[in-house]
């Protein structure tokens, strides 16, 4: 797409103000990286707080047009318990097809309205296909409406608490996977406490006229910096989460994906949402491949597409992301293999440039995740 066609978010100015290297992403004109660079963005992010510019992903509200549950109807095609989110309570789910193939993965949260409508936030290149599956599936059953005039900013960090606080100390009574309204800036904005990119942190919808002034006012706290598309992936990749369109596509079961834990207990058990009968099926007997977590033993890095090997040199799969992680220290990965390979610590090669690289299968996340979770008594 040539850059004249790009879109271009609320902050862009800001973005091209501050260095940011703008390419095209997703249709929209984003910044990679800023002058500080991936790796130490990446590392700031880790030790104070990181300032995402996320707009260009798909915010909507999902209500109700004949009185039923919107949730209890989303469930018909997302295996996650979400009927029973209470007012602003958050679920990670995943937008299955009928043959139980993940379309793309989301977050759904019960807003406080009286009806029960949902707010939900879809990936970026997928928000036009998951709007339109969802407009014909729930015709005259669910109206969809895009948050167009709002943009989306993502606060992430050890430091993000304190900075955020300081605009209105409510959030502090946050904990991961919830939202609420709050007032920041004397403006009215959707908060929740969550991310993408193993650390606490915050996601804040805000009008889009007032994006930019509410982004310059956190970006005057020394612990936050602008952190572009580069790190925001290196942040996900080490925390083990997946890239909507590389970890998974529309033939990918959520097993396959090892994302279980996006499946509800209960509703594992009813299989009561389409393409159940392949996941339960997966889910009791197993899959033939399995995404797992890569560590390279050497220094090169094991990018997209990289074909892993067994011990015999055979081809069993390929890298579905890579990179160095520079909390790590070191290259990291994720790719499938067959699930008899599939344990932690099982050796592999990976086929970099023709020549063969030891790898182990590993555990993810490869960092340890800090979210501020409810203290169970």
């Amino acid at each position: 797409m040539a850059d004249e066609n790009l879109l271009k978010t609320p902050l862009y100015d800001l973005h091209v103000e501050a260095g940011g290297k703008m390419v095209p992403f997703a249709g929209y004109s984003m910044p990679v990286q800023y002058p500080l660079g991936i790796m130490k963005e990446h590392l700031h992010t880790r030790d104070k707080a990181g300032l995402f510019d996320v707009s260009h992903m798909g915010q909507a509200y999902v209500r109700s047009v004949d009185g039923s549950d919107p949730a209890k109807v989303l469930e018909e095609i997302m295996p996650s318990a979400l009927a029973v989110l209470k007012p602003g309570k958050m679920r990670y789910t995943l937008l299955l097809n009928d043959n139980g193939g993940i379309e793309d993965d989301l977050m759904v949260t019960r807003t406080f309205d009286p009806e029960g409508s949902l707010y939900i936030v879809v990936n970026a290149a997928c928000k036009e296909k998951d709007y339109g599956i969802l407009e014909e599936r729930f015709a005259g059953r669910l109206a969809l409406e895009p948050l167009e005039d709002h943009a989306l900013l993502a606060l992430q960090g050890p430091k993000a608490e304190d900075v955020l606080a300081e605009l209105d100390p409510r959030v502090r009574d946050m904990v991961f996977m919830e939202g609420t309204m709050v007032t920041l800036e004397g403006v009215v904005c959707w908060v929740a406490r969550c991310g993408y990119t193993g650390e606490d942190g915050f996601e804040i919808s805000v009008p889009k006229e007032e994006a930019p002034a509410l982004a310059a006012r956190l970006l005057k706290s020394d612990d936050v910096e602008w952190i572009g598309l580069g790190a925001r992936d290196s942040l996900r990749l080490e925390s083990g989460l997946c890239l909507s369109g590389h970890d998974f596509n529309d033939e990918t079961s959520p097993v396959e994906a090892s994302l279980n834990f996006a499946l509800g207990k209960k509703r594992r058990e009813e299989g009561d949402f389409i393409g159940g009968e392949r996941i339960l099926k997966e889910l009791a007997e197993g899959t033939s491949k399995r995404l797992v977590g890569i560590l390279p033993s050497g220094r090169a890095p094991a990018r997209e597409g990289v074909e892993i090997a067994d011990m015999g040199g055979n081809v069993i799969g390929k890298v579905t992301s890579g990179g160095f992680g520079p909390t790590v220290g070191g290259p990291v990965a994720m790719g499938y293999v067959p699930s008899e390979l599939a344990e932690a610590g099982t050796d592999i090669q990976l086929i970099v440039r023709g020549k063969m690289l030891a790898a182990k299968v590993a555990q993810t996340p490869f960092i340890e995740q800090r979210y501020k979770r409810k203290k169970v008594s």
